[in-house]
């Protein structure tokens, strides 16, 4: 049924509840046959009409518009509040539940607009619970539906950012071009930036890092257009990113740099948290000794941060990961077994490879500082078995390096000859 019919159809219900005849609910503003054609919705009435119809009938305006009354739609808006504010405060679990049962709501069928805010928001608390998939098909139902423009526009970002996340690095490309490169190329904004950044990441991690550099130049040229600090923000964060995989470490930092500025100035939490992260990851590899105080000091904060936040499984799994590599680099072995124990755990809900086999890596090389080599063994073969079943990507030529780097110390000749060739394939060479 249409708006109109379901308009219609209300008034009716109701005008024959007050036991009224369509003449005596039009007398004397309407005719009783426009308020035929409103009930059969051959019309629709005017704003001021349904506001004259509702004080006639004795009903909230709410109730005819929406089919709830105004103390419902109350209801289900500080609802939506309530599992919004969850979310943001990192009660992901408790998010879920409240999105969940909102959506069960029958009140809730008749109002698209906040169905689909519900509908959106549980996909996120779904994402954030570490259940990839099930936040795709929710995403992937919202697409099919008539949504606002900016709301697709978020719709497409969810679904590269989990494609990529998943795996699915040509869904990825795809979602993102599609927006990005149709028929008709959208003006930049915020949100059309932020999605160019992680269509940015999914070149990279497919390993087009050619396209990488040159849409990273471009995202940075739109931004500074924009001049607004969340675009700049997308665009340098993922710039690093690329500068980083290309081997243009300093470059990498720079933009970091400004894109930490920026978020620490007017970002939200886990957003400012994961950027931590990011640049204090980039430090790191840079192993530079005077940076690892400081980069270690960034992630304890940064863990911190997430773990009050929004911030998905992945994200603080991440996080620990990195405060392991930090560890590592000062020869704190067990500080740093601690750190990759408890980003497995993080990640026991999730399918997330690629940092699985990460952390897999840093407890091997902990076992290996610790004298424990068939431990560390045990974890290579981990890290065999979380790579194995990957493509070859961009994405991954720096962890089977590593694990190369790794089974050669602990005397796997072998291992580390397949491990070099796999990174070599990784890296398209």
């Amino acid at each position: 049924m249409t708006t109109s019919d379901l308009v219609g159809l209300r008034i009716k219900t109701v005008r024959r509840q007050r036991g009224l005849s369509q003449a005596q609910l039009a007398h004397p503003e309407l005719s009783d046959s426009y308020v035929s054609l409103i009930e059969s919705g051959k019309r629709t009435p005017t704003p001021a009409v349904l506001e004259l119809l509702a004080q006639k009938l004795d009903c909230s305006l709410s109730y005819l518009v929406n089919g709830v009354t105004a103390e419902q739609m109350e209801d289900i808006e500080l609802a939506l509040g309530y599992a919004r504010l969850a979310l943001e405060n990192g009660e992901v679990s408790e998010a879920r539940t409240r999105f969940a049962e909102l959506m069960a709501n029958n009140n809730l069928t008749g109002l698209a607009s906040l169905r689909q805010d519900t509908e959106f928001g549980l996909a996120l608390a779904t994402e954030a619970c570490g259940d990839l998939a099930g936040a795709i098909a929710i995403f992937e139902r919202l697409r099919d539906e008539d949504v606002s423009p900016d709301r697709r526009v978020e719709i497409s970002i969810a679904l590269c950012r989990l494609y990529m996340r998943s795996d699915r690095l040509t869904d990825a490309v795809e979602i993102g071009e599609s927006v990005l490169f149709g028929v008709t190329r959208p003006t930049w904004s915020d949100l059309i930036v932020e999605l160019g950044a992680t269509l940015l990441g999914a070149y990279m991690y497919r390993g087009d890092l050619l396209r990488a550099r040159q849409f990273a130049a471009e995202l940075l040229n739109a931004a500074d257009m924009l001049g607004t600090p969340r675009s700049m923000v997308a665009a340098n964060w993922n710039a690093a990113a690329v500068a980083e995989v290309t081997g243009h470490g300093e470059e990498a930092l720079g933009f970091a740099e400004r894109a930490l500025a920026i978020q620490s100035e007017t970002g939200q939490p886990r957003n400012l948290a994961r950027m931590r992260t990011a640049y204090a990851s980039l430090m790191l590899k840079t192993r530079l000794s005077a940076s690892v105080k400081e980069a270690r000091q960034l992630l304890t904060r940064a863990e911190q941060e997430l773990a009050q936040s929004s911030a998905s499984l992945a994200d603080r799994a991440a996080c620990v990961s990195e405060l392991a590599r930090g560890e590592l680099l000062d020869g704190n072995y067990e500080q740093a077994l601690r750190y990759a124990r408890t980003g497995v755990e993080l990640l026991a809900e999730t399918k997330a490879k690629s940092l699985g086999a990460e952390l897999s890596l840093m407890l091997s090389r902990a076992y290996g500082g610790l004298g424990r080599p068939d431990e560390a063994a045990g974890e290579i073969d981990t890290v065999r078995r979380w790579m194995s079943s990957s493509p070859n990507s961009g994405r991954d030529a720096g962890t089977w390096y590593a694990a190369a780097e790794t089974m050669e110390q602990i005397g796997d000749t072998d291992g580390a000859v397949e491990a070099y060739q796999r990174a070599l394939a990784c890296a398209g060479l």
